[in-house]
């Protein structure tokens, strides 16, 4: 029998989080809790949980940093709650690295319907044995090849690290050289048609890109206003 998978539920408010442990415990997910950011970093290490549920407004370390701190070494999905629903707060918390944000009060079901989405989505990125060549996943371009198959990206020759999604994301468009995909098309395309979320979150794994991998002279990720991204061949 396969083992369940574990979320880590991180809330100051011993309710809510008990109550979202019921709910996921109902759908067979093992589950622990941690009341603020300390112990959210130390249950991280030892609990090794496929998912985090993260309040923003703990004790101590915020809930911004936890998420900092666990994506500087670790790509586990993190959905981020908060009773704080302004667009700059959503927008910074996905900057910071989270895979999705729930305003509070939710609802129970749309919550566990999340966790699975995410969870759907996120294949951690791991050593694959050399494919075929002609099986090979692979686009090059000068100073940059991208390999789906082993999940690596080489910029000038060297080794750059990012999260499966940004990886899939430029392996797509540079897979499509010039032409112009909608941020929804990319959703559907990436994520998969069940994703619950915003077109933000394509802006944001396209921002994290272009810090990683600068225009050149024969290629850039290019924006098209008003419709979406392309991979630009000069």
């Amino acid at each position: 029998m396969a083992n369940k998978q574990k979320i880590l539920i991180v809330d100051d408010d011993t309710n809510i989080a008990e109550l979202i442990s019921l709910y996921l415990t109902k759908e067979c997910f093992d589950t622990m809790i941690v009341n603020d950011g300390e112990a959210a970093l130390s249950a991280f290490e030892t609990y090794e949980p496929n998912l985090i549920l993260l309040d923003l407004m703990l004790p101590g370390i915020d809930g911004y940093q936890v998420c900092r701190e666990v994506r500087s070494k670790s790509d586990t999905p993190i959905i981020m709650l908060s009773a704080k629903g302004e667009v700059f707060d959503k927008v910074l918390g996905l900057e910071l690295g989270a895979d999705d944000y729930m305003e509070k009060p939710f609802d129970s079901k749309e919550l566990v319907a999340r966790v699975k989405a995410v969870l759907r989505r996120f294949t951690p990125a791991k050593p694959a044995a050399p494919a075929p060549a002609n099986d090979a996943k692979c686009v090059e371009y000068p100073d940059l090849v991208i390999n789906l198959t082993n999940y690596s990206v080489l910029y000038y020759g060297n080794a750059v690290e990012m999260p499966p999604k940004e990886l899939e994301l430029l392996y797509f468009l540079a897979s499509s050289p010039n032409q112009v995909f909608t941020r929804e098309q990319l959703l559907d395309h990436i994520w998969g048609y069940e994703y619950i979320g915003d077109t933000r979150t394509v802006d944001v794994h396209i921002k994290r890109l272009r810090e990683k991998i600068k225009d050149h002279t024969a290629w850039r990720l290019s924006t098209v206003w008003g419709i979406g991204y392309k991979f630009e061949v000069k």
